[in-house]
């Protein structure tokens, strides 16, 4: 007969790591370090420029700029909440949703809508001798240099996407 020892640990154990509720411990700096955390600080920048300037002018006259100011302010906030959910690592929480396609469809998406801003802007801005020619023509040029930070993270979403040569389910399916 086996001996039962005298005393017994019942003290539980748990492999699970100490969570940490408040903000600052789940904000992930590698994030801002990377390339499209860079891209994405940029973009919200110089989206800020773009409908700022256009803003500050007599825009009403022209109705382009309307569409200018949709997209741009419209891309900013959507930005600025893409921003803080990646920051936050909100989406390892939201297993379920296909991060590396949303991030794609959705830096795509902004591209082509800052080119069609982009194109009316440069299209409407008034000659150089006219009022707010400075600001018009400044939110033209930050419009397709935001057109560009969109295409390049675009291009970054594109290989996440891909997967770089890694099982593309595994960004996707819960472990």
């Amino acid at each position: 007969m086996a001996d039962f020892p005298g005393k017994v640990n019942t003290q539980t154990s748990s492999s699970e790591p100490q969570r940490s509720f408040g903000i600052m411990g789940r904000v992930d700096m590698d994030f801002l370090k990377s390339i499209p955390g860079i891209l994405l600080m940029a973009e919200i920048v110089v989206g800020l420029l773009v409908w700022a300037l256009v803003a500050s002018t007599g825009y009403s006259s022209y109705a382009a700029y309307g569409w200018v100011l949709f997209v741009s302010v419209t891309l900013w906030l959507l930005s600025i909440a893409l921003f803080v959910v990646l920051l936050l690592s909100v989406y390892q929480s939201l297993p379920s949703v296909p991060w590396p396609l949303v991030l794609l469809v959705f830096y795509v998406v902004a591209a082509v809508l800052y080119v069609t801003a982009f194109l009316a802007d440069a299209v409407t801005v008034p000659p150089q001798w006219a009022a707010w020619h400075g600001h018009l023509g400044a939110s033209a040029f930050f419009a397709i240099v935001v057109t560009l930070l969109y295409g390049a993270s675009s291009y970054f979403a594109y290989l996440d996407w891909r997967g770089e040569g890694q099982n593309a389910a595994a960004n996707t399916v819960p472990v």
